[in-house]
C-alpha cells in the first residue's frame, strides 16, 4: 500500500467492472497530471472533478452519477451521492498506486498528497 497512513478502503458497488476500471484508469490520469504540476500541494475529488470539471458528461464518471439517477435520486442527492464514490474510487487508485501518497481529513474532505 503507498498510502500513509493507511486507512480503510471501500468498494463501489452498482456500476459494471469496466465501468469502475474506466474510471480508476480516467482518475490515475488527473492524480498524476496533479502531481506533475502541483506536486508539493494537497489534493481531493474535488480538485479533480468539481468546479470548472463538474459537468462529468463525456467522461466515465458519468456512470455514477447515472447509478443515482437510476435508483431513484434527485439531482442534487444523485450529484452528491456520486462524489462520495468517487471519493472511494480516487483512495483505491492512490493506495495501489506505485508512488507514495500522504493522506489526511481536512474540514470532512480526505486529502492527498504525494511524497517526492
Amino acid at each position: 500500500m503507498s498510502l500513509r497512513p493507511s486507512s480503510e478502503i471501500r468498494d463501489v458497488k452498482g456500476i459494471s467492472t469496466v465501468e469502475k476500471q474506466r474510471i480508476k484508469d480516467f482518475l490515475q490520469g488527473a492524480v498524476y497530471c496533479w502531481c506533475k504540476n502541483r506536486n508539493d500541494e494537497w489534493f481531493s475529488i474535488r480538485d479533480l472533478m468539481g468546479g470548472e470539471n463538474f459537468d462529468w458528461t463525456g467522461n466515465p464518471m458519468i456512470a455514477l452519477y447515472q447509478k443515482h439517477i437510476n435508483k431513484g435520486k434527485n439531482d442534487a442527492d444523485a450529484i452528491s451521492d456520486a462524489g462520495k464514490d468517487a471519493g472511494w474510487l480516487l483512495k483505491k487508485v492512490v493506495s495501489s498506486d506505485i508512488r507514495q501518497f500522504e493522506t489526511t481529513v481536512d474540514e470532512l474532505v480526505r486529502k492527498y498528497k504525494w511524497v517526492i
